[in-house]
């Protein structure tokens, strides 16, 4: 199950709205074929392990496992769990089941009526967390929710007089790059988007630019930002009272896609923007702002993990905090989070945390 999990991370970028997927087939104590889903709409990570390999009493002789339940319906492929009935497997080994209303444990019932042996929960939490997003997707109706901060010793993500190019060094920010090439979209707000001049697309790593999103209440950020450049796609939210002005108008003239939500706390509906994103299937989005959005998504509970870049620099009380106001009124009120271990790039340490609901 540790090599599906190695398997299905290979299509991470590249997959969704689908999930991560790896499978293999093991005869004997030998692997004989692996695969896993490299794209969405190509063949899932069953499919292709069986087509690895070419005995077909080979395959009625061995065990398949896969991180994920095999899938029951027609969706833009056929269903794997007919396949495996069809190519006479006699046992599945599966790590965690499928959220899908359209699967959820209808695979596995399958695989069992028609006599194969399955057994359910192999590294089970491993095989949870790797398809975190798109088990959020399905549980919540809503995207995952990842805030990225860059700040320093004592808390800080901005001098005093507002400047924050570089906090952390070049390996770290690499590492952001990495984060933002596994993402289905990385959200900023307009202050952040205006003060940093930001492009926030992939360049320091493989794969893709994920798809920007801005949020900007009274469409302030001008229509030649590099937040618009075209080496990605870039979606902006406003606010209703928007509607048919002379901003709205000329983002349109240019071809920038405008989306118009209601306003709630000083700010846009987040809840709105997250409701129209799982609409157009995003899964997961990378939240790269100040602190004020940060604690908004916090005070929101709709924060699902922390990536904290800490530098070993300090700006003192006269900078700007990591987050805005949560309203805490007692130790016990905080906004729990559970450490992940932590990580060091060049002078700098990554902490990763999940937030643990309810948020105060």
């Amino acid at each position: 199950m540790a090599r599906c999990i190695e398997l299905a991370r290979l299509g991470s970028g590249s997959v969704s709205p689908n999930p991560m997927v790896g499978s293999l087939l093991v005869c004997e104590g030998e692997v004989v074929g692996e695969g896993y889903h490299e794209r969405c709409g190509g063949p899932h990570a069953e499919v292709n392990a069986i087509a690895a390999v070419g005995d077909p009493e080979l395959l009625r002789r061995s065990t398949l496992y896969v991180n994920l339940e095999p899938c029951s319906h027609f969706g833009r492929t056929p269903p794997c769990s007919d396949l495996i009935i069809e190519k006479g497997i006699p046992r599945v080994v599966v790590g965690c089941r499928d959220p899908n209303p359209k699967v959820a444990g209808r695979g596995i019932d399958r695989l069992r009526s028609a006599g194969v042996t399955v057994r359910e929960g192999v590294l089970e939490a491993e095989c949870l967390r790797l398809n975190e997003a798109f088990i959020t997707s399905h549980r919540k109706g809503r995207p995952f929710i990842a805030l990225k901060l860059a700040e320093t010793l004592d808390g800080r993500i901005a001098t005093r007089t507002g400047a924050s190019k570089w906090i952390t060094g070049s390996e770290a920010r690499r590492e952001v790059h990495r984060l933002r090439s596994g993402c289905d979209a990385v959200l900023s707000s307009s202050a952040t988007v205006l003060a940093d001049g930001a492009r926030l697309t992939v360049r320091d790593a493989a794969g893709g630019s994920p798809l920007r999103v801005v949020l900007d209440s009274s469409l302030s950020v001008p229509f030649d930002a590099p937040v618009f450049s075209p080496d990605a796609p870039t979606l902006v939210f406003a606010a209703r009272r928007m509607q048919g002005t002379s901003q709205a108008l000329a983002a349109g003239e240019r071809g920038i896609e405008v989306v118009f939500v209601g306003e709630a706390e000083g700010g846009l509906d987040l809840c709105g923007v997250l409701a129209e994103l799982h609409r157009r299937e995003v899964l997961s989005v990378l939240v790269e702002a100040g602190g004020r959005l940060a604690s908004s998504f916090v005070r929101s509970g709709l924060a699902d993990k922390l990536f904290m870049f800490i530098a070993p620099k300090l700006f003192g009380a006269d900078g700007a905090p990591s987050f805005g106001a949560l309203g805490v009124e007692a130790p016990d009120g905080a906004a729990g989070l559970r450490f992940e271990p932590p990580r060091v790039f060049g002078e700098d340490i990554l902490l990763e945390a999940y937030f643990q609901q309810p948020h105060p």
